[in-house]
C-alpha cells in the first residue's frame, strides 16, 4: 500500500457486519484507499468521524439507534467530511437518497443484492471512482438549514415573463446536482415562457424521484421525460436514467426523443446529444447552463451549439460547485459567457427574458 499519509482514508458505516467486511475488502483492494474505521450506526459514525477524521465516509441509510440521514446532517454540518450514501434499489431507497443529497451527501452508490455483489467488478470500480471524487469534493451546508425563500429572489421580474419567444433552456449537471437543482428550479416563476431540459447523471428510478421532489417545491411543472412528450413552455423535462434525451421536430412540434445509444463521455444520459439535438430544432436562442459535476460532459455539445445557434452559455462558479469538473471544462474551452454562483443562476436565466 502507498504511504498512509497520501492514501484516501475511508470510514465505513453499515449495521451489517457482512457489508462492513465486504466494503472494507473491496475498498482496500485499491492501494489509494485506507479503511481506517467501521461503524455500526449513525451515532458511532458521528463519534468516529470526529475521532478519526476520514477523507470520505460510506453511509448506509437504514440503521438502528440513529439512521444514516440523521448522522449525515450532523457530520456535514459539524465535520464537513464528504459522505457517499449507499442506497437500496427501491423507490423508497431513491427517495431517501435524494433527501440525503439535499442534506449534504456528495454522491451515492446503489447497493446490489447480496447474491450479486460478491465478485462484482463493475460495482467495485464504480465505488472506487465515487470515493476518489468525493474525497476531494466541496461539502455544502444542508438545504434544511438554508431557510431563504428561493422564489422571492426573482419575483420582481415576473412582469417581463410574457414575451413570446421560441427559446429553450438546457442544463447539464452531475455530482452535487440534485441539491443544486433544488436551489435553481424552485426560483423559476410559474409564468416562465420557455421549456427547460435537464440532463442529470443518475441511474434509472432516481431521476423519476428527483423530478417528483422538484415538482413539489417548484412553481413550474417538473417531470421525468417520456418518449414523445411535446416540449412546451414553462415545463421542465428531466432525462430518465439510462436514456439519452434529445429534441426533434415532428409536424412543427418539438418532441422528446429517448434512446439507448452508446454512452457518451461515460454517461447515459449525456448532455452532449441533448445539446446537439437543438441544432435540428426551430429555436431562436438557447440558454445553456453547465453546473456542478465531474468530467467534461456538455462541453463539446455546447461548443457545437454555439457555432450555429444564438446561445447564452452559463457556468456555475468553482466556489459553489461540489465538483468543479464540467463547468471548468467548458470555461477552459472559452465557450462560457457568464460564470455565476449557484444562488444567481435562476436570476441570470430570468433576466435574459427581460432583455437585460
Amino acid at each position: 500500500m502507498e504511504n498512509s499519509s497520501k492514501s484516501i482514508k475511508v470510514l465505513i458505516v453499515d449495521d451489517s457486519s457482512f457489508m462492513r467486511k465486504l466494503f472494507s475488502d473491496m475498498i482496500s483492494a485499491n492501494p489509494i484507499f485506507e479503511v481506517i474505521g467501521r461503524a455500526r450506526n449513525g451515532k458511532e459514525a458521528i463519534e468516529k468521524a470526529e475521532q478519526l477524521r476520514p477523507d470520505v465516509i460510506t453511509m448506509d441509510v437504514e440503521m438502528p439507534i440513529m439512521n444514516g440521514i440523521e448522522a449525515l446532517k450532523i457530520i456535514c454540518q459539524q465535520e464537513k467530511i464528504p459522505v457517499v450514501m449507499v442506497s437500496s434499489l427501491t423507490k423508497e431507497g431513491a427517495y431517501e437518497t435524494l433527501k440525503a443529497l439535499e442534506y449534504g451527501a456528495v454522491d451515492f452508490i446503489q447497493k446490489p443484492s447480496t447474491s450479486t455483489i460478491l465478485n462484482n467488478e463493475s460495482f467495485q470500480k464504480n465505488l472506487h471512482s465515487k470515493l476518489k471524487i468525493a474525497s476531494k469534493a466541496n461539502v455544502k451546508p444542508s438545504l434544511e438549514i438554508n431557510n431563504k425563500p428561493l422564489r422571492a429572489t426573482v419575483g420582481k421580474y415576473a412582469e417581463t415573463l410574457t414575451k413570446k419567444q421560441n427559446n429553450i433552456v438546457a442544463i447539464a449537471i452531475s455530482t452535487g446536482g440534485p441539491k443544486a437543482l433544488q436551489y435553481v428550479i424552485p426560483q423559476i416563476p410559474a409564468t416562465f415562457p420557455y421549456p427547460i431540459l435537464i440532463v442529470q447523471h443518475m441511474p434509472p428510478g432516481f431521476t423519476k424521484s428527483l423530478a417528483e421532489r422538484l415538482n413539489t417545491t417548484s412553481a413550474v411543472s417538473v417531470k421525468e421525460a417520456e418518449n414523445g412528450d411535446v416540449v412546451t413552455p414553462g415545463n421542465v423535462y428531466i432525462a430518465p436514467g439510462d436514456y439519452h434525451m434529445e429534441v426533434e421536430v415532428v409536424n412543427k412540434s418539438h418532441l422528446i426523443k429517448l434512446h439507448q445509444n452508446t454512452a457518451v463521455n461515460g454517461h447515459r444520459p449525456s448532455a452532449d446529444p441533448m445539446l446537439r439535438s437543438l441544432l435540428n430544432c426551430n429555436y431562436q436562442e438557447a440558454i445553456c447552463v453547465i453546473m456542478t459535476g465531474m468530467g467534461s460532459d456538455g462541453t463539446e455539445g455546447l461548443k457545437d451549439l454555439k457555432k450555429r445557434l444564438k446561445t447564452l452559455a452559463i457556468a456555475q462558479d468553482e466556489k459553489s460547485c461540489v465538483v468543479f469538473g464540467m463547468p471548468k471544462s467548458a470555461i477552459m474551452k472559452g465557450i462560457i459567457d457568464e460564470v455565476v454562483t449557484l444562488e444567481k443562476i435562476a436570476e441570470v436565466i430570468v433576466n435574459r427574458i427581460g432583455g437585460r
